[in-house]
């Protein structure tokens, strides 16, 4: 139950019977309005803007439609008192029963309360993410993306969509090429051959050398006798294929599982292509031309060619400027090949599609969102998230280079020494368009600075209370029905109060972070909910009258034990959808 819904409607209901009596006019259409906490906790327990956002339609001033709403709000059972504020805001203080309550709905929601199940007509969304280049180890920038889009599509998921997790494989272009003659090196290495030093130009790292060993087992010495254009698509096909392979076992180290890898080589080039296919459905619409495009500012791309091209009218949908669709020798070029791809997963049924890209394909977005929106009409909506670059340090101290890879931390090095655990809820502590900086030695810390174990040891806590709780009851079941139908009207310490109003906060907090495709909400939540239950249980040190176990009032540790598993419930399923787990016990 989200409690803030369940007010947004109470007040609907109060303006439907209002137009019906006569006392409002006008085209109210009750929604568009918000019901959510106040920004200071002496102002109450909700706080609506209904009256500012109606006063218009309802041709009178905020202050007077809020005097109207006021008493019919007053006069429930569940309403303690109602404040009218400022230019017309609505304060709403609620009785204690209704926060308590809400305790018993967490229990009996079974680990789904905030969450919603697929129904007919749930969205069909599409979320691609990761899409490194299979030409190396994914690394920690990989890894930002990797975690984000993960968490995303499960906070999608837990809002009811139909999620397609996709990666994306860049396996066309010359930098497969460039793979395919560094593992020929490899290879020839793995026969025996003094290869010296890695020429300039291929890639250099040692995750290489194992391919090269596979490809000396399976050809012998057979591919030294074929010339570049006999062994290459040998190549080609194994490296990506040993590539793929390292890839899928490193985003299975952070539990990271697509359902789909979409190959840019399945897009084609040339005639019968699916990118022609595209280009074909633009000249329908009458969206390309031949033309000349302006020099772009400041420094020239290297691909910039000064000719009359095919381009795409970009700008129609709000790019700065039109773009090319061929290059000069009459190949596509990248772009054409991304609006082939987005078209494709339209054509799958999906309408809402989310990318996730790195920061360097910023100044791409408009392009891409144009082609999406000039193929569908406007009907299929994209969201690019970008996830900005990670610095990694060691006590302060920055970390730059990777014995693995040659030139950067691996994802699969961050993961090995510091657990999935750690670098998921870290990637995720900070919003995805912000620079963000990890530390290794911070991200083990067993304090509060380090969010991480903050929260699991909430939950570590919670059970351990569990554990103490047994030792005096021993016939005291968390699960039974002593605990699940405890008087909750004994819950009526302060703390107690507040960390009930957090937890209901949840189910709104899904839904927001879902709308604005935002998971670091959840882990902000996490993290202020941790800290109510570790303040609450800080204060039974000083107070015993406030321990969650007490041994001289069975019915009141009841109770508290309901409030600690609900809490515990929570703090599960928001790192569940985070990708975290929640341990029962923490050294």
């Amino acid at each position: 139950m989200n409690i803030f819904r369940q007010y947004q409607k109470i007040i609907g209901e109060i303006i439907d019977g209002l137009k019906d009596d006569g006392s409002l006019a006008g085209d109210l259409d009750a929604s568009g309005f918000v019901v959510e906490p106040p920004r200071e906790a002496a102002h109450g327990d909700l706080a609506s803007n209904v009256a500012m956002v109606l006063s218009k339609r309802a041709k009178m001033s905020p202050r007077d439609l809020a005097g109207l709403l006021a008493p019919k709000l007053e006069a429930r059972d569940d309403i303690e008192a109602v404040d009218i504020a400022g230019p017309g805001f609505i304060n709403i203080r609620l009785n204690a029963s209704v926060w308590q309550n809400i305790v018993g709905d967490i229990l009996s929601a079974d680990g789904a309360y905030g969450t919603k199940l697929p129904g007919d007509g749930a969205p069909r969304i599409n979320v691609e993410y990761v899409s490194a280049n299979p030409t190396g180890p994914m690394h920690v920038g990989h890894c930002r993306g990797a975690v984000f889009g993960d968490a995303l599509a499960a906070l999608l998921a837990s809002q009811g969509g139909d999620i397609t997790r996709e990666y994306y494989i860049n396996d066309a272009g010359g930098q497969i090429d460039v793979l395919a003659r560094s593992v020929y090196l490899r290879y020839r290495e793995a026969l025996g051959e003094d290869i010296g030093e890695i020429p300039e130009g291929l890639y250099p790292g040692d995750y290489l050398v194992p391919i090269g060993k596979a490809l000396a087992k399976e050809h012998g010495s057979d591919l030294l006798d074929k010339s570049e254009a006999e062994y290459l698509p040998k190549l080609r096909d194994a490296s990506i294929a040993a590539m793929m392979d390292m890839i899928r076992e490193d985003l299975a180290a952070l539990n990271i599982h697509h359902d789909v890898f979409f190959s840019e080589r399945d897009l084609g080039d040339g005639n019968g292509s699916r990118i022609e296919t595209a280009i074909e459905e633009l000249e329908n619409r009458d969206l390309v031309y031949m033309g000349r495009l302006d020099p772009p500012k400041g420094k020239l791309p290297d691909d910039w060619e000064d000719r009359e091209q095919l381009l795409f009218r970009s700008t129609k949908f709000g790019d700065d400027s039109d773009r090319a669709l061929r290059k000069s020798d009459g190949s596509h070029t990248y772009f054409a090949a991304d609006i082939a791809y987005h078209l494709d997963k339209t054509s799958r049924g999906f309408n809402d599609l989310i990318d996730v890209w790195g920061a360097d394909h910023s100044g791409y977005i408009k392009r891409v969102k144009a082609a999406v929106a000039a193929l569908t009409d406007g009907k299929a909506a994209l969201d690019v998230k970008i996830c900005q670059m990670v610095r990694l340090f060691r006590g302060g101290e920055l970390v730059k280079m990777s014995k693995r890879s040659g030139t950067f931390v691996t994802l699969r090095e961050l993961v090995d020494e510091v657990g999935a655990d750690p670098v998921r809820f870290i990637m995720l502590y900070r919003k995805n368009d912000a620079p963000l900086d990890f530390d290794f030695v911070k991200v083990t810390e067993k304090s509060r600075d380090n969010p991480v174990f903050y929260v699991q040891y909430a939950h570590a806590r919670a059970y351990s209370i569990f554990r103490n709780m047994a030792e005096i009851f021993s016939d005291m079941d968390i699960a039974g029905t002593e605990v699940r139908d405890a008087d909750l009207s004994l819950l009526d310490d302060e703390g107690e109060i507040d960390m009930i109003k957090r937890l209901a906060q949840y189910p709104m907090v899904l839904e927001g972070a879902a709308n604005a495709h935002e998971p670091h909400r959840v882990a902000f939540y996490l993290y202020e909910l941790a800290s109510d239950l570790h303040s609450q249980w800080n204060k039974g040190k000083d107070k015993p009258h406030l321990r969650f176990i007490r041994d001289d009032d069975r019915a009141l540790t009841a109770a508290r034990m309901a409030l600690v598993a609900a809490t515990a419930e929570i703090i599960k399923s928001g790192l569940k959808i985070l990708g975290v787990s929640a341990p029962e016990e923490m050294r």
